[in-house]
């Protein structure tokens, strides 16, 4: 029998779901690391946004009940904050990303109620779930 040159079908079958599943588990890598990504931003902004409460209560001695009154301070594209309390003894809000689905960030400080800043339970410290 002449002996021929190639691949069988099986051989090349097997490759593929090999190839399968490297390209499954790294496409699922990727978003995690594009999510984790996502979730730094957000953090970013809230803190970037404690920064420009701190300048405006300087001036107002009061904080900012919404972002548009922060004048130095804009959010990154995708990214939307909210600000859920703020008072003369403290200040609320919450941040989401819009890639992120039901991922939410939150931040409070001062004597805000820690309800307000949901997921947010430590004063000062940016949480998100």
């Amino acid at each position: 029998m002449p002996r021929r040159d190639g691949f069988t079908l099986i051989e090349l079958l097997i490759v593929l779901v090999i190839i399968a599943i490297l390209a499954t588990i790294g496409v699922n890598r990727f978003w995690a690391a594009k999510d984790r990504s996502l979730q730094g931003v957000v953090q970013s902004d809230l803190r970037n946004m404690a920064s420009a409460q701190e300048l405006y209560f300087e001036f107002n001695l009061s904080y900012a009940n919404a972002v548009a009154d922060l004048t130095n301070y804009a959010p990154s594209q995708g990214v939307t904050v909210n600000v859920t309390y703020a008072a003369n003894d403290g200040w609320a809000a919450n941040a989401t990303h819009v890639s992120l689905g039901p991922t939410q960030c939150g931040y409070f400080t001062g004597n805000a109620p820690a309800a307000q800043g949901a997921p947010a339970t430590v004063n000062g410290i940016i949480n998100c779930n």
